[in-house]
């Protein structure tokens, strides 16, 4: 999917931050050029006939919503912002829109900008060129979003020509979600699933949520109700792909996984605490 980046620098709002792509008609693939590869998440715009859709905020260190205007990506018509969960590098540029929208079991972390929730974990490392002057990581944070809309499963997301229906895909976290075109078989898939190694051991990861998910997920490919994947990360798959993965996963799930994903979850959760719930306690 990767191509020569299609955005030139626009020194009046985000500079050199986003690069953008055109996919297919009406469909765009943003990227945070500056933050390191491997983590980046992806931000899918959705240009409907009568609303946008723009998956996932990315980072919020530059105004994703001035970047879109600028490049003419988005104009006169409502925009809706939707954060596949409330993890850091998906939900911390949702402050830059009026519309915003996520899964009820996250939104009270939105709402009061919970850290420990979105776990939060940036380092100056990870960020190869600093979006202002004087900026460190350590004083990144996700602001507080208050939700126009609270999304259950089975809402429907009308853009006017195209219908996505919201499914709620707890695992990774308890409020994930996949959002499904049914009738041209997308589907964008958040971190729910993507090419690589699933993660089930941050705070609020499950992972018998995790294989009730991937099993659902198996039986809209048996279904052939999914042709094509965007996900959160990396490059988009088919769905010969997405059954690989996801069956993989199931099959993986043994009692060594487990121990292995229980220690790691304990020794995120102990950190994310000391980091911000002890600081919360503290004020």
């Amino acid at each position: 999917m990767m191509a020569e980046p299609g955005a030139e620098p626009d020194p009046d709002t985000t500079g050199e931050w986003f690069w953008h792509q055109r996919v297919s008609p009406g469909l765009y693939l943003i990227r945070e050029r500056f933050f390191e590869a491997a983590k980046r998440a992806n931000i899918w715009l959705l240009q409907g006939s009568q609303r946008d859709l723009v998956v996932d905020s990315g980072l919020g260190l530059v105004n994703l919503h001035g970047f879109l205007r600028a490049r003419g990506l988005i104009g006169s018509k409502p925009v809706l912002v939707v954060a596949t969960h409330v993890h850091f590098d998906h939900s911390g540029g949702l402050h830059h829109f009026d519309r915003v929208a996520v899964h009820r079991a996250e939104a009270s972390a939105l709402v009061h900008g919970d850290n420990y929730e979105t776990v939060t974990w940036l380092s100056d490392a990870e960020i190869s060129k600093a979006p202002q002057p004087g900026w460190k990581a350590d004083t990144y944070r996700v602001k507080p979003v208050h939700p126009s809309r609270v999304l259950d499963e089975g809402d429907i997301i009308n853009l006017g020509n195209r219908q996505l229906t919201v499914l709620h895909m707890p695992g990774h976290s308890r409020g994930c979600i996949c959002l499904h075109d049914r009738e041209n078989r997308i589907l964008f898939s958040g971190d729910v699933v993507y090419n690589g190694a699933l993660i089930d051991w941050l705070p609020f990861s499950n992972i018998s949520d995790y294989i009730r998910t991937c099993r659902r997920i198996m039986t809209l490919v048996e279904n052939d109700l999914v042709q094509q994947v965007l996900p959160g990360h990396f490059d988009s798959f088919d769905a010969e792909i997405l059954y690989h993965l996801t069956s993989s996963y199931v099959a993986s799930v043994g009692v060594c996984h487990k121990i292995s994903s229980f220690t790691l979850q304990c020794i995120a959760t102990l950190v994310l605490w000391l980091k911000y719930r002890r600081g919360q306690n503290a004020r």
